[in-house]
């Protein structure tokens, strides 16, 4: 606690000026590393800038799926040795992606239940769209009747 009166506002007085003190070198050291690293040649700034055109954006959304449709084929094939080797439930086939040492999409070591039940709805409607569209139609003409 800080006392009251001229000796406390002398004491708030002074750690203010050591925090301010200390955030103008944090801010000097920060500003001379990043000259350092700009004279090596390192880029600063964001490294994936947005697209300038639509054109850009639409390619660079379409490749950013076929590496997420290819990470989701490879993954489903372990999700399938698991299941061919006994586990049923989400739970079970999270364990043992965790197991095999299978990374999660965003990097993570850890599956989660939903995490399966994704990739398994995902793949089921990327891998069979005919199915669905054939589904869709029966429901429509069921509906119709």
């Amino acid at each position: 606690m800080v006392p009251a009166g001229p000796v406390g506002k002398f004491l708030v007085t002074q750690m203010a000026a050591v925090a301010e003190l200390e955030a103008g070198l944090i801010s000097q050291r920060t500003r001379a590393a990043l000259a350092v690293a700009k004279a090596r040649g390192v880029r600063l700034g964001n490294p994936s800038p947005t697209p300038a055109t639509a054109e850009m954006a639409a390619a660079a959304r379409q490749a950013r799926s076929r590496q997420v449709a290819a990470r989701a084929a490879d993954v489903l094939a372990v999700v399938r040795q698991v299941q061919a080797d006994g586990a049923s439930s989400l739970r079970a086939i999270a364990a043992e992606l965790h197991a095999h040492g299978v990374r999660t999409p965003t990097g993570k070591e850890q599956w989660s239940a939903a995490q399966v039940r994704r990739l398994l709805h995902c793949s089921q409607s990327v891998m069979t769209p005919k199915r669905q569209t054939l589904n869709a139609s029966w429901r429509h003409e069921i509906m119709a009747s």
